[in-house]
């Protein structure tokens, strides 16, 4: 599991480290059962406070996607297709949010972004 952590964004590491963990259960990379990192672990990975990751996880399992058990670990409790769907579908638009950001910042018009788009999409079915 890759995660990112962008210090300048308005939302917060813990927010970013949960946000990165529910896209990963979503597509697959941690099945259900399957331990997170410990929090030791991904708080040196990241090189964020342990307690940055401990919030993170703690709102995972507020989300009823993690589950933790005192001295074994944080374990995935899953999600049904529909909440996998949405956090994909979510995550697609977020991701086309950025684009979109970007792009204005090079001075690309919406209509070149959606030619772009289109073309790569294209691309990929071939």
């Amino acid at each position: 599991m890759l995660i990112k952590l962008d210090a300048r964004s308005p939302n917060p590491l813990y927010a970013q480290i949960a946000d990165a963990i529910r896209r990963a259960v979503a597509v697959g990379e941690f099945p259900d059962g399957a331990p997170l990192p410990s929090v030791r672990g991904l708080s040196s990975e990241l090189r964020v406070n342990p307690a940055t990751v401990v919030q993170a996880y703690r709102s995972l399992e507020a989300e009823g996607i993690v589950a933790s058990k005192h001295g074994a670990g944080t374990f995935v409790l899953g999600m049904n297709a529909e909440r996998r769907s949405r956090t994909r579908v979510a995550e697609a638009r977020r991701l086309v949010r950025q684009l979109i950001v970007d792009a204005a910042h090079a001075g690309v018009s919406p209509d070149d972004i959606r030619a772009a788009l289109d073309a790569e999409l294209n691309g990929r079915k071939r």
